[in-house]
């Protein structure tokens, strides 16, 4: 006797979706009228097979893009490597002659925090 007890999987990632999505309406398209799905009313392939191209193109420009996103971070981050370490530069130049008012570094647009509640001395994070 045959297991009654069955799963069918329906994809929740947008790329394994649109490639069932396609299937389920090509093999609609290919029974014709008599595909058991003519019957949907609400959710018929007529209205919503065609949209499954868009969605997919769609999709492929957006992987497109997100490809081009992390290209771009990994470009800026080479970057910043260096600009970081002259920011860290400075901050310890101007420690040392800002020693006796630290808050000075505001006016270099350094964020200055005073934590006596801490006891954190102005020169804490230096090690980053």
């Amino acid at each position: 006797m045959a297991n009654p007890n069955y799963r069918i999987v329906i994809p929740t990632s947008a790329k394994p979706f649109i490639s069932l999505a396609e299937s389920v309406y090509k093999k609609h398209l290919a029974v014709g009228a008599q595909s058991p799905l003519s019957s949907l009313v609400k959710n018929s392939w007529e209205t919503n097979g065609p949209k499954i191209a868009e969605a997919l193109l769609l999709h492929n420009q957006a992987e497109e893009l997100k490809r081009q996103s992390e290209n771009l971070n990994k470009q800026r981050d080479l970057l910043l490597f260096e600009v970081k370490e002259s920011v860290k530069a400075s901050r310890d130049v101007l420690l040392g002659i800002y020693r006796e008012n630290p808050r000075e570094l505001g006016e270099w647009g350094f964020e200055v925090n005073s934590s006596s509640a801490g006891k954190q001395s102005a020169t804490e994070g230096k090690a980053e």
